[in-house]
């Protein structure tokens, strides 16, 4: 019997399903405990990367030092350590972390005045800036993220009904006539951000046309989706789905759902239709049903081939936990609710646990990621994502318990 099925019929069996190995462990994680490590840990690599003006990427499994890279167009990820020293501040309220965090969202002005490269500016750009707006409100940071906004527009295609993802991937010839990648529904965000912020209102449309398009076909009919979308361009028909870091075309690629569950989740709390919600559910219940028994950190794959020998994702659970911690929030069904809540806590268990904890090891947050398995990058390694939607879960985690919506301030 599907999951969704289950819910429907009997969902207390459910919640059960969630909680038994670890019964109403919401008292077994301590979110301050785990955001003053990340605080201890963002201090190490502040200590490790000062005055070389990069952002740390990842530790690779053999090393214990960051990765750094250059402030570049290219470099999807580099929003994401800035992001990271915004919610570090969050939570400590200290001057010298806001500065920090300023600083390195700095250092990405560079970026906000070149044409879109591709549809990862909502994260370079959001992430950063975003977090900081909301934070210190920054007029500087709105306008930034205003243009930001328009700029990501102008990958739009009216007769696909999407953002291009790629456009380098067309040039070459590989995805083309026309892509959209399924990582591509976070940077929505900033878009309805923009929208209801002083952009232009067709910014929600964009958005909302994308979500809607993405959703009817870039999944399969279990709700697993495909990583890359392929469009023709003179009508707008979809051509096939296919993987870029998923096992194969077929498979169940743990961080793609993940952005999925994350993007869907998002789509509903700005336009409030029930269908979205319909959809983050299908997309969720399908993710957790297939989890290995027990445990709450995905192999990078669900089905590649040599399970239970393949590599964890970390970052897959932490950007699911963060994500369900808000679907529970946004729940009509409590029972529904209560399993998202129950299973997002059991994330950030097993995520702070010394397993996957770098601890002394390395100044990272997290071990144990992958990046992108099929090019053998970034295996088994920390990634500066993992970490951002780590300690971005744990602050939620903290708001709710504070009785908060998990995506306001702490001022408000």
């Amino acid at each position: 019997m599907k999951l969704s099925n289950l819910l429907i019929g009997l969902p207390l069996s459910v919640v059960l399903l969630f909680s038994c190995n670890n019964k109403e462990n919401t008292n077994l994680l301590d979110a301050d405990k785990e955001l003053a490590y990340c605080n201890t840990q963002v201090h190490k690599t502040l200590s490790e990367i000062d005055g070389k003006g990069m952002m740390p990427r990842n530790i690779l499994a053999n090393r214990t030092t960051w990765n750094l890279v250059p402030v570049k167009i290219e470099e999807w990820t580099v929003g994401f350590w800035p992001g990271i020293l915004w919610y570090n501040y969050e939570n400590t309220r200290k001057s010298t972390d806001a500065d920090a965090a300023t600083y390195y969202t700095d250092l990405l002005e560079p970026l906000t005045k070149l044409p879109a490269y591709d549809h990862d500016l909502g994260f370079q750009i959001f992430c950063s800036y975003g977090n900081g707006y909301r934070l210190i409100g920054n007029e500087k940071y709105k306008q930034i993220i205003l243009n930001a906004a328009d700029t990501l527009a102008t990958l739009f295609n009216l007769k696909v009904g999407t953002i291009l993802s790629w456009p380098r991937e067309v040039d070459n010839g590989r995805f083309a006539p026309f892509n959209t990648i399924m990582d591509n529904m976070v940077n929505l965000e900033m878009l309805y951000w923009a929208a209801k912020n002083g952009g232009d209102k067709r910014l929600y449309d964009i958005a909302t046309k994308h979500a809607e398009t993405t959703m009817k076909h870039h999944f399969r009919e279990d709700g697993g989706n495909y990583h890359v979308a392929v469009y023709d361009t003179i009508d707008g028909h979809f051509i096939k789905g296919i993987t870029h870091q998923g096992y194969a075309d077929s498979t169940l690629w743990a961080r793609g759902q993940a952005w999925a569950i994350y993007g869907y989740t998002m789509v509903y709390r700005e336009t409030q239709d029930k269908k979205f919600l319909r959809f983050a559910e299908k997309v969720t219940d399908l993710y957790l049903s297939r989890l290995p028994k027990g445990e709450y950190v995905p192999f990078w794959d669900f089905d590649a081939p040599n399970i239970p020998n393949e590599p964890r994702d970390a970052s897959a659970a932490a950007i699911v936990a963060s994500a369900l911690l808000e679907l529970s929030q946004l729940e009509d069904n409590q029972q529904k609710a209560k399993v998202y809540k129950q299973a997002a806590t059991n994330m950030l268990i097993e995520l702070s646990s010394d397993k996957y904890q770098s601890r002394e090891s390395k100044p990272s947050f997290l071990l144990h990621s992958v990046g992108h398995w099929p090019n053998k990058s970034e295996v088994n390694a920390s990634i500066n994502y993992a970490d951002y939607y780590y300690i971005e879960a744990l602050t939620r985690y903290k708001k709710m318990q504070m009785e908060l919506k998990v995506t306001g301030n702490f001022l408000d």
